[in-house]
């Protein structure tokens, strides 16, 4: 059941990034494929979404966290949960998944360079 939750957690909080940043890297994305056009303005007017996007993912990235580090482990011997192995895996993906997360976030503060 853990698992469910902490690997629920970090796809929403993907997702959720994606959601936050869709204003800022859309256009970009959609540039380095060639595709331009005045329709990819459109996607800054999503910018309204942003931070209702970037407050889940720190909701999602705390409850992770919590899952991962503070809630005591409780696993039948036979469950992968309960190899420390499988949990240092999940904490590096974990910390892999939050910075490329904080690096979407924080994207309209480094956009500059690539334009």
């Amino acid at each position: 059941m853990k698992n469910k939750l902490t690997k629920g957690s970090l796809i929403a909080a993907i997702i959720t990034a994606i959601g936050a940043s869709l204003c800022c890297v859309g256009p970009l994305i959609l540039l380095a494929l060639g595709i331009s056009g005045a329709w990819i303005t459109a996607l800054s007017h999503l910018a309204f979404i942003r931070l209702f996007g970037i407050i889940l993912t720190i909701i999602f990235l705390s409850l992770t966290f919590w899952k991962l580090y503070i809630t005591p482990q409780k696993c039948a011997v036979d469950q992968p949960c309960a190899q420390p192995k499988i949990l240092r895996r999940y904490r590096i993906i974990f910390w892999l998944v939050t910075i490329v997360v904080l690096l979407l976030i924080a994207f309209p503060w480094y956009a500059a360079i690539f334009y």
